[in-house]
C-alpha cells in the first residue's frame, strides 16, 4: 500500500474493515461510530489538557483520522471529493477575530455574511 497518499489511507482502512468484518458485525453502524469519534475526541483533549506528550496526541489523533475515514468507507463517501469542495467553500470565507482568535465560518445571522 502506498503510505505516502490519501488514497492509501483509505485503502488501508477499507482492508482492515473488510479484515474484522465491520460491515457484517455492525463496526460501521453509525451512532456506534460517532460515539468512538467521541471517545477518541476526549482523549485527544486529555492529551492537551494533561501535558502529556506529541507522540501520544499524534496516536489519538491517528484514531480519529482512522475512524473519520473508516465512517467515509461506511457511509460509500468519497472523502478526498468531499474534502476539496469543502476547501473551496472555506477559501471564500472570510476570517474574523473572536475572543482574541480567529475563527473563519459563514457567520450566519450576521450582516455581512
Amino acid at each position: 500500500m502506498d503510505q505516502d497518499s490519501f488514497d492509501g489511507m483509505v485503502a488501508a482502512v477499507r482492508a482492515f474493515h473488510e479484515k474484522h468484518c465491520f460491515r457484517e458485525l455492525g463496526g460501521e453502524e453509525m451512532t456506534y461510530r460517532i460515539a468512538l469519534m467521541a471517545e477518541e475526541l476526549g482523549e485527544i483533549s486529555s492529551c492537551v489538557t494533561k501535558g502529556r506528550g506529541k507522540t501520544e496526541l499524534a496516536e489519538e489523533i491517528a484514531d480519529l483520522l482512522i475512524l473519520v475515514l473508516g465512517t467515509g468507507i461506511a457511509q460509500q463517501i468519497d472523502l478526498s471529493q468531499a474534502f476539496w469542495e469543502k476547501m473551496h467553500k472555506l477559501e471564500r470565507r472570510e476570517g474574523r477575530i473572536i475572543d482574541g482568535r480567529i475563527r473563519v465560518s459563514e457567520f450566519r445571522g450576521s450582516s455581512d455574511g
